[in-house]
């Protein structure tokens, strides 16, 4: 597996046309999950597609890659906003500590199939297996989503 993983060259644009089609809301419900949280260094709204997964009644997120902007963001400033279609929801992202991440990047790959590809592009994974994404803990950052504080 790679030692320092990239995403695949056409994930940029493709974001772009995710985070587009979000914001047109033309697909309501059935559209794209967008993730906006603030820039670390530049204090401005960064919007990336994100697809959350359920497990024990709770929603998670899995940063596809070492790194990722997102995920720093995330680290730096936990509150952010989940859109779809033209609703947006207000929440704090709980970064999973590397035990509590294991059993759900072990799910990623039967509630997330769509992930796998990406990350199997990327070198994370050769075959996209639960033991290969559990063996992620660590590398690839996975938040909870909570509701915000009011």
């Amino acid at each position: 597996m790679a030692s320092n993983p990239k995403p695949p060259w056409w994930l940029k644009p493709v974001n772009k046309v995710m985070i587009a089609v979000g914001r047109l809301g033309v697909l309501g419900d059935k559209g794209p999950v967008v993730l906006t949280v603030v820039g670390r260094k530049s204090g401005k709204p960064r919007k990336t597609p994100v697809t959350p997964m359920t497990v024990d009644g709770r929603r998670y997120v899995v940063g596809g890659f070492p790194g990722a902007d997102w995920v720093r963001n995330a680290r730096a400033d936990p509150e952010a906003t989940l859109g779809q279609g033209r609703r947006a929801t207000s929440v704090r992202l709980v970064e999973m500590s590397e035990a509590e991440a294991r059993p759900l990047l072990r799910q990623f790959p039967t509630l997330v199939p769509t992930g796998v590809p990406l990350m199997r592009d990327a070198g994370l994974v050769t075959e996209g297996t639960p033991d290969e994404f559990e063996a992620l803990a660590g590398r690839c950052a996975v938040f909870r989503i909570d509701p915000a504080a009011r």
